[in-house]
C-alpha cells in the first residue's frame, strides 16, 4: 500500500537521511506555528519519501524523484509508522558495534553542498541531496535544507518530537540537548524505534538513533546515526558528526 501525504511547505527545498527523516501528520484543524516549522516538516517529509514510504508535495509540486533509502530515522524503511507497533525487545548482546580500528573516508554531496567522513566499506545510496550509508545493523543518513534560525530544545519538544512520534515505529524519546558543531548550531535528539523487518527473516531490532539538526548561515543539515540499542558506537558517531561541514 502506498501512503500519499501532501505537506505544506514555504520556500523549502528537498534535502534529507536511513532509517530516515521525519514527517508530521497534519490532521484536520492542525496548523503550523511558523515558517521555520513548515520548512522542517518539509525536510521530514522528504526524508520519509527517501525511504519509499511517502509521496510528498512541497509548495504544491512533487519533489525530485528520489531522496535517500536509509535503514533507520526518519522512519525505518518498511516499518509501520507511529504507535502502530509495540517496542521490540533490545538485544542483550547486539552485534552492532562499529570496530574501533575501522578506517574513515570522505564523502561530498555536491547537490546538497555538504561533506563528512564515514566508515570505509559501508554501502552507499545517494539521491540528489540525500545520502545513506549502511552496514549490517548500523547506518548514517544526511540531508540539507533551508532554515533561518537554529532549532532549540523547546522547539524540538513542541515540533520535532510530535512529528517523530507520528512517523517512527514505537518511538521512545531518550533526550534532547542543545549542541554546536562545525556544521552549525542546533539540537541533538536521541530516540529509539523499531527497525524495519529483515527482508529475509522478518526480524526487527530496537534501534537507538542520534538525530542532529544543525543550522548555519540560513542552511540546515540533518544527520541521523543509528544502530541497535546497546551497541558501542560513541567514537564512530563522534567522528562522523564532528566531520560534517556545509560547503
Amino acid at each position: 500500500m502506498v501512503l500519499v501525504v501532501v505537506a505544506p511547505c514555504v520556500d523549502c527545498r528537498p534535502t534529507k537521511a536511513n532509517a530516515a527523516f521525519t514527517f508530521a501528520w497534519l490532521g484536520a484543524g492542525q496548523g503550523l506555528s511558523s515558517v521555520g516549522h513548515m520548512r522542517r516538516l518539509c525536510l521530514l517529509v522528504m526524508g520519509m519519501l527517501s525511504t519509499g514510504m511517502l509521496i510528498a508535495g512541497c509548495g504544491g509540486t512533487a519533489p525530485p524523484s528520489g531522496q535517500a533509502n536509509p535503514p533507520a530515522s526518519t522512519t525505518a524503511p518498511g516499518a509501520a509508522s507511529g504507535g502502530a507497533q509495540a517496542p521490540v525487545p533490545a538485544e542483550s548482546n547486539p552485534a552492532g558495534d562499529i570496530p574501533d580500528n575501522i578506517a574513515f573516508v570522505s564523502y561530498t554531496n555536491t547537490a546538497g553542498k555538504y561533506t563528512f567522513t564515514h566508515p570505509e566499506g559501508w554501502a552507499e545510496t545517494t539521491r540528489t541531496t540525500v545520502v545513506t550509508f549502511t552496514d549490517k545493523l548500523n547506518g548514517v543518513q544526511a540531508m540539507t535544507g533551508t532554515a533561518t534560525t537554529p532549532p532549540t530544545v523547546d522547539s524540538a519538544k513542541t515540533q520535532d518530537v510530535p512529528a517523530l512520534t507520528s512517523s517512527q515505529a514505537a518511538f521512545e524519546l531518550r533526550g534532547i540537548t542543545a549542541v554546536t558543531f562545525p556544521a552549525g548550531q542546533g539540537v541533538r535528539i536521541v530516540y529509539r524505534r523499531n527497525s524495519a523487518p529483515d527482508p529475509v527473516t522478518g526480524r526487527q531490532y530496537r534501534d537507538e538513533v542520534e538525530r542532529y539538526e544543525l543550522v548555519s548561515a540560513g542552511r540546515e543539515v540533518i544527520m541521523e546515526l543509528y544502530g541497535p540499542v546497546g551497541a558501542d558506537n560513541v567514537d564512530a558517531y563522534k567522528t562522523m558528526i564532528s566531520s560534517l561541514r556545509l560547503t
